[in-house]
């Protein structure tokens, strides 16, 4: 068993990892170890932009976890990608850059998340980012992450923005400012037309560091510990068990799903479910892998007429045109998102900001599993309600970290949830039944125009309905019983460990988490020097 020291050791080369690498080995002072269990991102799909349709299901880059069966959704697994790779989630992702709204981080200091706010979190939102279009009161420049606009827009899409405001949902520039609420196209981690992840980001330009090591084809199996104060992490790479040694920390940012599966198999969690699977336990945290929280959406798709969409674009010689653009000027079709244009509605009139979020791109697939494309033109609209009361759990089910954990994220549990979700499908037949888009109609493809129920368009959303990909809040941050970790995200009931991801929200966010991840490793990359001296 071979073994090394280093002052940090961060388990996981995700969107956390990546940005706490380049932070803390900014000072020459400390040596700092990122271990990743998958390798470096050289498949070509990760950096077309359109690859996430590859990257979604290819095993070699792609954990492939699936949730458990649930009567809620029909009994059936449900996909729950996560890279595994350098850039992590952030390499096979849809690249969507939304933030959440201000409210949201102002609701975890009400929870006791001291320095939380939304105030506390802007600054660090802005030091991370370098927005093309430039500075404002809320966005940055001059930081790591590249963010900009789609590199083209499309006529029926901008029907669909008309059609919107016909409703009184407005068009506007920025959703990643004062307020969510309205239709416009996404924001992307992109530059020049190609995913920039948070390995391209924060990892390569620091790459050569002489205080940072890079370990790929790490698995991290436990946390090691004396007594109560963790002190390393035990791996394997290449066949053979190791043990990294950590002189100040150890930083799990191997996300939302393998955080609490971590902690759990190093000894903290359920003591009871640990003693069961023959784990010791060091510390009995009744919070590890509760609390799970996600986005869940069900899709609304229609064939269209007299226009195009991307399921012609993307074969054939359209196709070719297409990548000709791509590799020439860095625009077209192969630079989309898997969400064009961003709507945020809210389901009932009083509400302060938005509560329904749609992704809306004018593409229909005729295997949705396998992201085949229909042959004919079409617009699907995925509506989500974004701040689900739904609750589920993540535990793992050996003490093994190679055999997966039981996800369970109990979707449309709550039947507030249900409720938006079904506001969410009703507007989104609302818009596409206004003048701006209706005449491009032939027809409605799923559900059909033949459900219309509460109970048949809930049973459509149970049946077909998907995660949005933001597993989260499963090791949450707080003062209260349930905490798995401090504000600090220092690790409750240990000495010299915390957890820096999705995992430590204590609620879900209203948007896409790749943002927030990002902010969270900012924001504690400052707080672990600090606490450090």
């Amino acid at each position: 068993m071979s073994q090394a020291e280093y002052d940090y050791v961060i388990v996981g080369g995700g969107s956390a990892g990546c940005v706490l690498a380049n932070r803390l080995s900014a000072d020459p002072n400390v040596t700092v170890c990122l271990l990743e269990a998958g390798g470096e991102d050289r498949n070509p799909w990760i950096h077309i932009p359109a690859g996430y349709i590859k990257t979604m299901i290819d095993p070699s880059i792609n954990w492939m976890f699936e949730t458990a069966p649930h009567p809620n959704t029909g009994n059936r697994p449900i996909p729950v990608p996560r890279g595994k790779v350098l850039g992590g989630s952030s390499a096979i992702n849809a690249m969507i850059y939304a933030r959440g709204q201000s409210q949201d981080y102002d609701v975890w200091a009400q929870m006791g998340c001291t320095g939380w706010s939304f105030d506390d979190v802007l600054p660090y939102f802005k030091k991370s980012e370098n927005r093309e279009q430039g500075e404002t009161a809320y966005r940055g420049v001059g930081g790591p992450l590249n963010t900009t606009e789609i590199t083209e827009t499309y006529p029926i899409l901008d029907r669909v923005i008309e059609a919107a405001g016909e409703l009184g949902l407005p068009m506007h520039n920025d959703y990643n400012a004062e307020s969510q609420f309205g239709f416009t196209y996404y924001q992307v981690t992109q530059k020049n037309g190609r995913r920039f992840s948070a390995k391209k980001a924060y990892l390569e330009p620091v790459r050569s560091r002489r205080n940072l090591t890079v370990e790929t084809g790490a698995f991290v199996q436990s946390v090691t510990f004396e007594g109560r104060r963790a002190t390393g992490a035990r791996l394997i790479q290449s066949g053979t068990t190791r043990t990294i040694s950590a002189r100040r920390e150890v930083i799990l940012s191997a996300g939302g799903v393998q955080s609490p599966q971590l902690l759990e198999l190093s000894g903290i969690g359920q003591g009871a479910r640990l003693q069961d699977l023959g784990i010791s336990v060091i510390h009995d945290s009744p919070g590890v892998g509760e609390n799970l929280q996600d986005h869940y959406c069900s899709r609304l798709s229609w064939r269209l007429k007299d226009t195009d969409s991307l399921n012609r674009m993307t074969r054939g010689l359209p196709l070719m045109k297409e990548f000709a653009k791509f590799l020439i000027s860095g625009k077209g079709a192969l630079t989309m998102p898997a969400g064009i244009v961003a709507g945020f509605a809210k389901s009932r009139p009083d509400l302060e900001d938005a509560d329904i979020q749609y992704h809306v791109a004018h593409a229909t697939f005729a295997d949705p599993n396998k992201r085949v494309f229909d042959k004919f033109p079409g617009i699907t609209f995925a509506p989500c309600p974004l701040r689900p009361e739904s609750r589920g759990y993540l535990h793992a089910k050996t003490p093994n970290m190679a055999d997966a954990p039981e996800i369970q994220p109990n979707f449309l549990e709550a039947v507030q949830d249900q409720q938006v979700h079904l506001a969410g499908l009703r507007l989104s037949r609302e818009i596409m039944a206004q003048e701006p888009i209706r005449r491009f109609v032939d027809h409605e493809i799923q559900p059909g125009d033949e459900i219309v129920s509460d109970e048949a368009m809930l049973d459509h959303a149970r049946r077909t309905g998907a995660t949005l990909y933001h597993p989260t809040c499963t090791c949450k941050m707080g003062t209260d019983p349930m905490a798995v970790v401090s504000p600090r995200l220092s690790v409750h009931g240990v000495e010299g460990l915390r957890v820096v991801d999705a995992s430590i929200m204590p609620r879900l966010i209203s948007g896409n988490t790749n943002a927030p991840t990002m902010m969270i490793a900012e924001k504690a990359a400052d707080m672990i020097l600090q606490d450090n001296g």
